[in-house]
């Protein structure tokens, strides 16, 4: 790998690392000292390589580096040591030397216990979100602000409350105890599942950055699952639910970048590999006696990895949306029941149901009508479908839109 690529890529995969080690050694009080400390050192990279050639080992290199500045910062500031050996390294004399541990194990755990801080009940869903990306993912200011669709400065200011709200509440950087880990690992997986649709359903043009944000919340995903505390079913299940997801990214665009949609994608460009892999987070998510949300929309997703239409797959598909809606309400949830329902029954039944929700601010109901509308009424179905359009806020659902107008007048 080629000098310029390899120290984006290294940031990538090693900031985060370094940070969570660092913030986990520092406490939630110092989170921009592990920050800034992992910043220089790829500023180091950045001046040392280029003269001096790159490492043998330049993971080793970058660990070395990041030791050393934070000894140093340590060594500079006795206030400083002091706080630390007194929050974090009780059990260790100010005369030692702090050890700083950047085994992959430390790195894992400290990946972990980060997680459960961050999404602490008392900062917001946003805020947890912006924070996983920044201290967990190693994405930087503007990243994050394209991925959510604001500005730098809006998610700079989030940042640095949510900072302060984590250090007003002395939140620990810690796994929860056995008997509070069920209701802590809730808001993780909240997260993890935002953090995912953010990228899967992603309002941002740059196509490798909505896939990097799918490719990290599997990569925590995953981590929890390879923790014994941590390994529970619904966390299986919203694995399962990743990987049949992205199994399908290959076909979700087509070489000019227009979103293709389901039923008329590729089967062949499917990852079948992610397939399989779903498959088996979800035999391992049958274990216990919970149902959760994530059960029910990776159920959902493993019937969409079978393309032809059957009344077997869109009657069970239904079901498991009546299920999900049972246990979690949402606007989209409701609206693809509706379209389940559609498949199932029939579009007379499906138009009924649709018309009850009433979603008139949210331009998908609108796309829906004038699907179901379609062949039936096609000039209510293209009432519908302008109207979604006039609400559209995206180029690529206006696109998506346009061509189902298009294709309506085509059609007749």
């Amino acid at each position: 790998m080629e000098q310029q690529e390899l120290i984006p890529h290294l940031f990538r995969t090693e900031y985060r690392k370094i940070t969570a080690v660092l913030c986990k050694l520092f406490g939630i009080a110092h989170i921009e000292v592990a920050e800034d400390i992992a910043g220089e050192t790829f500023l180091s990279a950045l001046e040392t390589w280029p003269y001096r050639g790159i490492p043998e080992n330049p993971t080793a290199w970058l660990y070395s580096v990041a030791k050393n500045k934070a000894k140093n910062h340590i060594n500079r500031s006795h206030i400083f040591a002091e706080k630390i050996v007194k929050e974090v390294q009780s059990a260790t004399p100010l005369s030692e030397e702090i050890v700083i541990d950047l085994s992959e194990k430390n790195i894992t755990d400290s990946q972990l216990q980060m997680l459960f801080a961050i999404c602490h009940p008392a900062i917001s869903a946003e805020a947890q979100i912006g924070l996983a990306l920044r201290i967990l993912c190693g994405f930087g200011i503007d990243e994050i602000a394209n991925a959510l669709l604001t500005n730098k400065e809006t998610i700079s200011k989030r940042l640095l409350r949510a900072k302060e709200k984590l250090r007003q509440e002395k939140v620990k950087i810690e796994y929860p105890g056995p008997a509070e880990i069920n209701d802590r690992i809730e808001p993780v997986l909240t997260t993890l599942y935002l953090l995912f649709n953010e990228g899967y359903y992603s309002e941002s043009n740059d196509t490798v950055l909505r896939e990097d944000l799918c490719l990290e919340a599997m990569r925590l995903t995953h981590l929890l699952i390879e923790n014994e505390l941590t390994n529970q079913p619904k966390v299986n299940a919203l694995l399962s639910l990743m990987c049949f997801q992205s199994s399908r990214f290959a076909a979700r665009k087509n070489e000019n970048g227009d979103i293709i949609l389901y039923e008329d994608q590729n089967e062949s460009l499917w990852n079948r590999d992610l397939i399989d892999r779903g498959v088996y987070f979800l035999n391992l998510s049958a274990k216990g006696t919970e149902i959760s949300k994530y059960h029910l929309e990776a159920s959902i997703a493993w019937w969409h990895t079978i393309k032809e239409d059957t009344n077997e797959k869109w009657e069970s598909i239904l079901q498991l949306f009546n299920h999900l809606l049972q246990i979690e309400y949402s606007p989209v949830a409701a609206l693809n029941r509706t379209y389940a329902l559609s498949k199932a029954i029939g579009k007379e039944a499906a138009i009924a149901e649709a018309e009850k929700l009433q979603l008139e601010h949210n331009h998908f109901y609108f796309t829906l009508l004038g699907e179901l509308y379609k062949d039936i009424d096609n000039h209510k179905a293209k009432q519908y479908l302008q109207k979604a359009l006039s609400m559209a806020k995206t180029q690529t659902d206006k696109q998506i839109i346009k061509k189902k107008i298009e294709a309506l007048i085509n059609y007749h």
